[in-house]
């Protein structure tokens, strides 16, 4: 979309990044300080990861295990992003967004290769993980405006739960995206600074914690009984297999494919990439700094504050529970503010990836043998298809199951499994269809290899307690 287009207009081939053409060709900044006006993609997706991973699941874990396993907060944080990286950097040399490449990976059933199958699989489990999202936005304005009296009684919440699947519909359907993202991020970096600059007082609190909770906390122990929530905020914080998947699209959209051009296997072509790519990695960079900040400090708030008193959130008094956080330390007054930062940070993660499942649906679906995905209108359609209805089944599933903490972290266990596969897919995509020129030194293989390895062990634990069985 041009600058001169108004926001509705639908966009042209011209305009499509994800067609490559010679008069799309931009030549790369050089440095940090030229690279950051291309900054993007990752500031979308760290809009999607400070919510549900970090607000719920990481600080759930916080209050349920303590301090003991804080260094699994940052360990999950920076172990995925070399995959995340990876497979960006595929979609970049070949200017393909990702579940057309995981299609790619033999054997296929069909038109579909194993992996879309799968992730079909994993997207109707995600199913939960976002309508407990939808309800957790939903039950946080209901605390703070009921109706009806109760503010966690059915007919409240149900109201509220309309509301923000319209909302967020209507957001994204008016091609207002591009407002929601820039005030959801701005919202979330606001709110996820005073998180930080709480934790970091509670020294002079009654829920004080000092260096030896610290340096215990550095240990690499799990007990026994925190497996379950630790493997879940595994998959979910900092990138899950959610914000690996979906971060290829945002590259794309921004332009770093395109403004590669055709590859003609000429120098100046490798230069481009290798420029471009380099971009992407400060990108991701400044993006894991951003939430991995933000989920440590919302570890240490429930280890420090929710532990000792023995309370773990559950059901539909999530926020109730989540708001101690900040009056046990602030007082009561602080409870407005907390909702309202909830809603910030949870609403983020549901316009932030409202978007992007839409988009990986159209894709899924246009390998179905739907629609071709380089027809420009046709993908649009079907994306803003996707943009309303998948919302509404978001908050019909929360509706029926009503337990927003269940439900994203199960979804974050799913998540587990299928990291494994886009582990596979990443591997074969490098090997089969990445030029060796782009395919980055000796160290970042050695970082791909243990990220490998350690989602491999995530996903063998993922497996057992699908299953039911027990590890350790």
């Amino acid at each position: 979309m041009t600058r001169a287009d108004p926001p509705t207009q639908p966009m042209t081939m011209k305009d499509d990044p994800y067609l490559r053409t010679a008069d799309g060709i931009k030549e790369p900044p050089v440095g940090w300080r030229r690279s950051i006006r291309y900054f993007g993609p990752g500031l979308i997706m760290s809009a999607a990861v400070v919510g549900a991973g970090e607000l719920i699941a990481t600080t759930a874990l916080g209050a349920e295990a303590g301090f003991v396993i804080l260094w699994l907060v940052v360990f999950s944080t920076l172990v995925k992003v070399a995959v995340q990286i990876e497979l960006a950097r595929w979609t970049i040399v070949t200017g393909q967004p990702a579940l057309t490449g995981y299609n790619k990976v033999p054997p296929r059933l069909g038109r579909l290769g194993w992996i879309n199958v799968l992730w079909l699989l994993l997207a109707l489990s995600k199913m939960l993980q976002a309508g407990g999202i939808v309800g957790s936005v939903a039950v946080a304005f209901s605390i703070l405006l009921p109706i009806g009296g109760d503010p966690l009684a059915f007919r409240s919440i149900a109201v509220w739960t309309v509301v923000v699947v319209i909302g967020t519909v209507a957001g994204l359907y008016a091609s207002r995206y591009e407002l929601i993202e820039k005030v959801a991020v701005l919202l979330v970096m606001v709110f996820s600074v005073v998180t930080v600059l709480l934790a970091l007082g509670l020294p002079f609190t009654p829920f004080a914690y000092g260096a030896d909770d610290i340096a215990g906390g550095l240990t690499f122990s799990i007990p026994i009984g925190a497996l379950g929530a630790a493997i879940a905020m595994f998959g979910l914080t900092g990138v899950s297999v959610d914000e690996i998947t979906s971060y290829p699209y945002w590259c794309i959209e921004k332009g770093y494919a395109r403004w590669v051009g055709p590859n003609d296997g000429s120098e100046a072509w490798q230069r481009r990439a290798k420029g471009w790519i380099g971009v992407m990695y400060k990108d991701a960079a400044l993006s894991w700094v951003v939430y991995t900040i933000t989920t440590t400090a919302f570890f240490i708030m429930g280890a420090a504050v929710l532990h000792p008193q023995g309370i773990v959130p559950v059901g539909n008094e999530l926020l109730t529970t989540l708001s101690r956080l900040y009056t046990d330390v602030l007082g009561e007054w602080a409870n407005v503010f907390f909702l309202v930062g909830a809603i910030a940070v949870l609403g983020s993660t549901l316009w932030a990836a409202t978007p992007a499942w839409a988009r990986m649906f159209a894709n899924f679906t246009s390998t179905a043998g739907a629609f071709d995905w380089m027809n420009t209108r046709a993908r649009e359609k079907w994306i803003r298809g996707f943009t309303i209805g998948l919302p509404v089944v978001w908050g019909a599933v929360y509706l029926f199951v009503q337990s927003p903490v269940a439900m994203i972290l199960i979804g974050g266990i799913f998540g587990g499994v299928f990291l494994v596969v886009t582990v596979i897919a990443v591997w074969y995509l490098r090997r089969k269809e990445t030029d060796a020129r782009l395919r980055g030194g000796w160290l970042f293989r050695l970082m791909l290899i243990v990220s490998s390895v350690a989602i491999g062990l995530l996903g063998v634990y993922s497996l057992a307690k699908v299953f039911g069985f027990e590890i350790g």
